[in-house]
């Protein structure tokens, strides 16, 4: 796909840190080459404004995205890799088009590798698309999404050295991270939150692997003791984060570790707005119980809580990232800036994505939003409507460039 050179001017620029006046933005291929900007008079006057593109650091694109209806838990097992593959990509554009230029699949597999690698290629016009491979064990919380006597399922790790080997394996297939399981979750089904997931030696021996060949751990927990184990064996993000409590903050804030809130998903699921089961209805009522509980003293902590929606396209769909973030805004008592913040540039550099998006500045990847309205100054105006267009890796994916 050919690339052209682009040119935003005489609109409100929001670089990622801070607002820096009415200016431009140009770019040529897939990076910006210049961002100028004026902080003086007339610099709220400008008709439309431009952000980095939203960065959603936990997904799962491998979902139906069709218009019919299906059962969404064994669509997957019964749908080729080759097809599936085709609405990996349709979940991810929808991303786009709802201004998120970048998601991390955690739980990923080689149908969203390939997805990933079409993107890059420029194949395909879309979002950048980061995988993580999972290491569960057998009747864990990623087990349990296969019925129990269906034949064909995703690989487990049940020993030290076969945590080792799974990741190895992952490694040799281009993931960029690992996921782990550190206690069980709300929608596996016969399984408890509560449930330890693998023993302390099989989550040393993954971590270890993992960092050992230079890939981020990401440890899915709703409990205070998943969380202990994660941190006491040294991973690179929180996932969901439900049960983190006073006596892990010092820990967090020292590390400066990320948390993925996840809080649109639970509630949808708490509150049934989707066809659930009862089990995980009632799972995910203890989940947000919990949470609500905890999470107002973590953010009053100052723990690192960046966008991370466990969008799937059905309770969460892609496209639902900004709702998600004005959620973040309201629960933890941010400013504006400090919850646009949280889905752009610290959402990046969580990943190790700082050099290459997150912010607006030459040398980096042209990922920006033109929007109307000042997020920065109100999460309301953090919308999809407000969306005017969206440009992933210098390409408009999703509008119009304004002018």
């Amino acid at each position: 796909m050919a690339q052209t050179p682009g040119i935003l001017s005489g609109v409100a620029v929001w670089d990622g840190d801070g607002f820096r006046g009415t200016g431009s933005v140009q770019w040529s291929g897939a990076r910006i080459d210049a961002v100028h900007a004026d902080d003086g008079p007339g610099a709220q006057d400008a008709e439309y404004a431009v952000i980095p593109g939203l960065v959603d650091t936990h997904v799962h694109l491998d979902g139906y995205a069709g218009a019919g209806s299906v059962d969404w838990m064994t669509w997957p097992l019964i749908t080729p890799d080759a097809e599936r593959s085709l609405h990996v990509v349709a979940q991810a554009r929808r991303a786009a088009a709802g201004g998120v230029t970048t998601v991390r699949d955690l739980a990923g597999s080689e149908v969203q590798l390939a997805a990933a690698r079409g993107f890059a290629a420029g194949l395909i016009p879309g979002p950048r698309v980061l995988v993580n491979g999972p290491v569960g064990m057998t009747a864990g919380h990623g087990d349990l999404f296969t019925p129990p006597r269906y034949p064909h399922r995703p690989p487990v790790a049940d020993s030290p050295d076969e945590c080792r080997k799974l990741v190895r394996t992952w490694a040799r297939a281009g993931v960029d991270g690992i996921k782990i399981y550190t206690s069980g979750g709300v929608l596996s089904v016969g399984d408890r939150v509560g449930w330890r997931n693998q023993t302390p030696q099989e989550i040393a021996a993954t971590v270890d692997e993992a960092h050992a060949l230079g890939m981020l751990v990401a440890a899915h927990t709703h409990t205070a003791e998943g969380v202990d184990i994660a941190l006491e064996f040294g991973v690179d993000s929180i996932e969901h984060g439900t049960g983190i409590l006073p006596r892990h903050f010092e820990t967090l804030l020292e590390r400066n570790l990320p948390v993925a809130p996840t809080l649109l998903i639970n509630d949808v699921i708490a509150d049934r707005r989707v066809p659930v089961s009862d089990e995980a209805a009632e799972k995910a009522r203890a989940v947000v119980a919990e949470r609500d509980r905890n999470f107002a003293a973590a953010a009053a902590a100052g723990i690192r809580f960046v966008l991370g929606t466990d969008a799937n396209g059905v309770f969460v769909r892609f496209g639902d990232q900004m709702e998600e973030l004005r959620l973040m805004q309201r629960m933890f008592g941010w400013s504006a800036e400090r919850t646009l913040r949280a889905g752009t540039s610290d959402a990046a550099d969580a990943i190790r994505l700082g050099s290459t998006t997150g912010r607006l500045a030459e040398g980096l990847d042209a990922d920006l939003l033109v929007v109307r309205g000042r997020p920065w100054e109100d999460a309301e105006a953090l919308r999809v409507e407000n969306v005017v267009a969206v440009v992933a890796r210098g390409e408009v994916v999703a509008g119009a460039l304004p002018g």
